[in-house]
C-alpha cells in the first residue's frame, strides 16, 4: 500500500497532482484506512504510471481521459497521431525561429551600419512577414535563449528604451 506522497514520490509528482488527478476521475478514488488515510495499491501506481506516460507525450488531460477509458483502437490511434501532428507544427514552428535568428546573428554588420531601424519599422517589417504577436513573442524567447547578449545588443539597436528591452527580457526568459 501506498500513500498519496509515496504514491506521488515513485510517479516524480506532486502529491497535489495525484490528488489532481483522482479529482478529474483519471486516477480512481482509492480504499480508505481505519484513520480516513487515502491507501493506494499497486493498480494506482500503474494508472499513475501510465497518466505520466501520455502526459509526457504532451497530451492534454480530455486526451488522457479518452485513453484511458478503453477507447477503440482507431480512436486511440487518431489522438495520437494528433498529437504527432501539432508537434511536428510546433517543431517546425520553433525552426522557423531558429533560422530567422541564425540569419540576424549572419548579418549583424548589416544592424551597426543602418542607423535609421528603429523599433516601430521592425515590428512592421516582421508583420509584414506574417509573424503575429505570438509569433514574436516567440521569436523574442528563442533569441534570449539562444543568445542572450545578442539579443540585448539587437533591442539597443532598435533603440528600445532600456527599462523596456529590460521587461522584454525578463518575459523572454519566463516564457521560455
Amino acid at each position: 500500500m501506498f500513500s498519496v506522497t509515496q504514491l506521488a514520490r515513485a510517479c516524480g509528482l506532486s502529491r497535489t497532482a495525484v490528488l489532481y488527478y483522482e479529482s478529474l476521475g483519471l486516477l480512481p478514488a482509492p480504499p480508505r484506512s481505519r484513520g480516513n488515510y487515502r491507501q493506494y495499491g499497486e493498480r494506482h501506481l500503474n494508472r499513475l504510471r501510465q497518466i505520466c506516460s501520455y502526459r509526457s507525450a504532451g497530451l492534454n488531460l480530455a486526451d488522457v481521459r479518452t485513453l484511458l477509458g478503453e477507447p477503440k483502437r482507431a480512436e486511440a490511434a487518431a489522438v495520437l497521431q494528433r498529437r504527432l501532428a501539432e508537434i511536428g507544427l510546433e517543431v517546425e514552428r520553433l525552426k522557423e525561429h531558429q533560422r530567422a535568428i541564425l540569419r540576424l546573428l549572419e548579418h549583424r554588420a548589416t544592424f551597426v551600419r543602418r542607423k535609421d531601424m528603429d523599433k516601430e519599422k521592425w515590428v512592421a517589417i516582421m508583420k509584414a512577414a506574417g509573424f503575429a504577436e505570438k509569433d514574436m513573442r516567440k521569436w523574442h524567447q528563442e533569441f534570449e535563449r539562444a543568445a542572450p547578449e545578442d539579443h540585448q545588443e539587437f533591442l539597443e539597436y532598435l533603440k528600445i528604451p532600456k527599462a523596456e528591452i529590460e521587461r522584454i527580457r525578463v518575459w523572454s526568459r519566463e516564457a521560455a
